[in-house]
């Protein structure tokens, strides 16, 4: 008993306080945002590729074009979504 103190339970391993957990919460967020960021890259390299190699074709064109403006929307949002999540925490 001795080992514990009267230190508190803000000491004890394991345990965290609000403002840990709301940035633990936050990067958490930004993490995933990354992840979606990067496969939404991708998916513009893959979407672009497409395009230089549809030869001609118009559908695989039009296809490979949609594509590109719907993730670059995506993109968008997703740099939007870590504004608020950024100013959220900031509030918080």
């Amino acid at each position: 008993m001795a080992a514990i103190g009267n230190s508190g339970l803000g000491s004890i391993t394991g345990l965290s306080t609000a403002p840990d957990i709301q940035t633990g919460i936050a990067n958490l967020i930004n993490g995933v945002l990354n992840v979606i960021l990067v496969i939404a890259v991708a998916f513009i390299v893959f979407a672009g590729i497409r395009l230089i190699v549809s030869g001609g074709d118009e559908g695989e064109k039009d296809k490979s074009k949609t594509t590109i403006i719907y993730v670059g929307a995506g993109i968008i949002i997703i740099l939007l979504a870590r504004v608020i999540v950024t100013f959220v925490n900031n509030l918080l």
